[in-house]
């Protein structure tokens, strides 16, 4: 059984995802009415719902939100905290890493284990990392998107896109090397990226906060969450061999490499396309280029190890 979450001067809010994928969420289910205390609990029914309790939470006046949920879960909180009034400032975020890939989770060292995750949150350390955004959209309706992990445009948004979610439920990241394959039998539209005077170009870019994607797979081996800037990678060309490579890759939780491919750094980065192009962050896609990424050094609150 968790114990009781107990952390002097803390007032903490569960956003939980009850549809989180596995066994943890359930157990997590079972334990969540032995939690007392401050802790307020509250569920979330549909997609994007954990952005809107996240503005109410830090309008409420939490100074602690917990994510048990997956990786979508988290990027919603984290969108609903930068986007609300004083959130980042007043906010910080805890998380129970109940999803199928927990790239955030990962990337910090958090436990995958219920009990140890929750031991982390009772000892209140906190750190600053980046924080990006998207911002895309014509005016008068340009939208901004924050998020924690990475973005994308090409196939793997388009592979996003056609992700059936069912069957994400029950063989979690296969299902998304399942949907790239059928994306990659389609035409691959070129994405054009600008950072600066720099201009480069490929059928896949992929923009990383930190190292991993996809898991533990170190696609940004010099992925940096507290120096201000975001990772690039290039790819010219997307193959059955590139896919292979990544398969390969996951299972064993390496780096790779694919010929012609560029690594780049930079604080603003733009993409656009000719051509009726997606992108996702966080594992979910949010628009279709052009798109305008930025990052702000060190804004998100976040409790770790």
């Amino acid at each position: 059984m968790l114990k009781v979450l107990s952390v002097p001067r803390m007032r903490a809010c569960i956003i939980f995802n009850p549809t989180a994928r596995g066994d943890k969420a359930k157990r997590f289910r079972r334990e969540l009415s032995h939690i007392a205390g401050d802790l307020v609990l509250r569920p979330t029914t549909h997609a994007g719902e954990a952005t809107i309790l996240a503005r109410q939470a830090v309008a409420e006046g939490f100074d602690t939100i917990i994510a048990a949920g997956g990786d979508g879960t988290v990027s919603e909180i984290v969108h609903g905290v930068a986007t609300a009034e004083s959130g980042l400032e007043q906010t910080r975020i805890g998380i129970v890493p109940l999803g199928t890939m927990n790239v955030l989770a990962r990337e910090l060292n958090l436990p995958q284990d219920l009990h140890s995750a929750w031991n982390v949150l009772k000892t209140g350390h906190e750190i600053r990392i980046d924080l990006p955004c998207a911002e895309f959209g014509a005016e008068p309706h340009k939208e901004r998107r924050f998020f924690v992990q990475l973005a994308g445009a090409g196939l793997d948004a388009r592979a996003v896109a056609a992700v059936d979610w069912d069957w994400k439920k029950r063989v979690g990241p296969v299902a998304y090397l399942m949907a790239g394959l059928r994306v990659l039998m389609t035409d691959r539209p070129i994405v054009h990226a600008k950072m600066g005077n720099q201009t480069t170009e490929g059928e896949l870019i992929l923009i990383g906060n930190g190292r991993f994607y996809g898991g533990s797979v170190p696609m940004f081996p010099q992925g940096n969450m507290r120096d201000g800037l975001l990772e690039v990678r290039v790819i010219p060309r997307v193959t059955l061999f590139g896919i292979a490579r990544f398969a390969w890759a996951w299972i064993w939780n390496r780096g790779f490499t694919l010929k012609g491919e560029r690594f780049l750094r930079a604080a603003e980065v733009e993409l656009a396309s000719i051509d009726k192009v997606p992108f996702e962050v966080d594992g979910d896609n949010a628009g279709f280029l052009p798109v305008r990424f930025s990052v702000q050094r060190e804004a998100l609150r976040i409790i770790v190890p």
